[in-house]
């Protein structure tokens, strides 16, 4: 991946910044159990509040320097978000829409969201009741050594992509629609993963017309050979069916709430290889 010298200004970073939470005790083991049930649509809290090794919340007060790397690393962050911003401003344009960009806050540990706490076992998300998308970056260390992901640089700008999809998402309406569908009572659990499963294809389809028309508006200088490949990989990583298997040793296919690594990717590689939003129809294609 190419680095350029786009900026957005719509990155917080709260790392260093000492107004978070941490999390004592539970060791490894609870948290890498909490981001497979994250991963697959469940709640995570109930897992980090029911350890043996009992979760408790200490205020984080230390002030500290971010290291050189931090900075690097949050410099990509603006980079990323601001290719995102621009280039889904110029497609919702094109569609004759109006886009107003999320927020990307990078935290250390835990932080506070207008969906509740985010800790860092719950992976990277997107928050709709305050637009913005909450990272750690030490989740691409998860991704890479627990779920086999082949993690670089577009691996991290793959995964905002994908946290971006949604906020799409929520501009056009889809994540209301689903949430109503959630509280209305009249689906079954079944019939609600099959929906959640549609949502999170999108998402990556979102992600795949995103690489496509930011490396065409910058005259391709941004994608490097490798690049869509480390996306594929991070994509089949998080698959329903990996998890599954390397949580509980066998697949459940009702269960799943966000793909298996073949529709991860089949999505991802449709946005991509098309570049046009119109062709994401994964309710249509899913659910008929």
């Amino acid at each position: 991946m190419k680095w350029n010298n786009e900026r957005s200004n719509n990155v917080e970073d709260r790392r260093g910044s000492g107004g978070g939470k941490a999390l004592v005790g539970g060791g490894i083991g609870t948290l890498i159990i909490a981001a497979i049930i994250f991963f697959m649509g469940g709640d995570p809290s109930a897992v980090l509040n029911s350890s043996s090794g009992d979760f408790t919340n200490t205020a984080t007060t230390e002030q500290r320097e971010l290291t050189p790397q931090e900075l690097k690393t949050r410099e990509m962050v603006e980079m990323i978000a601001a290719w995102n911003d621009k280039t889904w401003e110029q497609i919702f344009s094109e569609q004759h829409l109006q886009y107003t960009p999320p927020k990307i806050v990078m935290f250390s540990q835990a932080t506070q969201s207008g969906c509740g706490p985010a800790q860092s076992a719950m992976g990277p998300f997107y928050c709709p009741a305050d637009q913005k998308i909450y990272v750690d970056m030490t989740f691409f260390n998860e991704l890479e050594q627990q779920f086999g992901a082949k993690v670089t640089e577009f691996t991290v700008a793959y995964v905002l992509g994908h946290e971006v999809g949604h906020h799409v998402q929520t501009l056009l309406g889809t994540t209301q629609q689903m949430n109503k569908m959630r509280s209305s009572g009249r689906y079954s659990e079944q019939e609600i993963n099959k929906v959640s499963v549609a949502v999170e294809l999108q998402a990556d389809f979102f992600a795949g017309v995103w690489a496509k028309q930011n490396n065409e508006r910058t005259g391709g200088a941004i994608l490097e050979p490798g690049d869509i490949e480390a996306a594929v990989s991070a994509a089949q990583a998080v698959g329903d069916d990996n998890i599954q298997k390397r949580a509980q040793g066998y697949v459940n296919q009702e269960a799943f709430t966000h793909g298996s690594s073949k529709q991860r990717v089949e999505w991802f590689m449709k946005g991509y290889n098309s570049g046009d939003i119109n062709q994401g129809d994964t309710f249509k294609a899913l659910l008929n």
